[in-house]
């Protein structure tokens, strides 16, 4: 069986992305779907490279029993030809990952998280990382509510 590959990208990956990522491993373990999938998170820039989150991402995700083992990285072209979704934070995120290769056809299928937003379906993960905690709960129940949405997409996809 071959695994999904899902990639969840911001802009520094220390704060949306690695808690998206956090939050969908955790969802899909419940489901006890684990084996079926490759999981992980990176970032458009360079700022946070082998940094731990954000103190407030992981106190948000502690909080509610999800913990976060990742190091920042970056997003790189050849993302688009090892990943079968790559899961936009923003807008601008997304524009950048498309800019990474755009004369050449790649497997990735690259969309916004809050595409999967039944509440507000379309509209950008905002960044938390200069406001307060309060920010990071909520883009903690935004990235909630899409994980269950994306995750009943990519089951439909792969009939699993």
């Amino acid at each position: 069986m071959n695994q999904i590959n899902v990639l969840f990208v911001c802009l520094g990956n220390i704060c949306r992305s690695p808690m998206a990522e956090g939050i969908f491993k955790k969802v899909v373990e419940q489901e006890g779907l684990s084996a079926y999938f490759n999981i992980d998170s990176a970032g458009t820039s360079n700022y946070h490279i082998d940094k731990n989150p954000d103190p407030r991402t992981i106190s948000t995700c502690e909080k509610n029993g999800i913990l976060i083992n990742h190091k920042g990285k970056q997003i790189f072209s050849n993302h688009l030809f090892e990943q079968d979704y790559i899961i936009a934070m923003d807008a601008s995120n997304f524009e950048n990952i498309e800019k990474l290769y755009t004369s050449v056809k790649h497997p990735a299928k690259i969309v916004l998280m809050r595409d999967f937003d039944p509440l507000f379906k379309g509209h950008d993960v905002p960044d938390p990382y200069y406001g307060g905690i309060d920010g990071f709960s909520e883009v903690f129940d935004m990235l909630m509510r899409s994980t269950f949405e994306l995750l009943q997409y990519i089951r439909t996809e792969h009939s699993i």
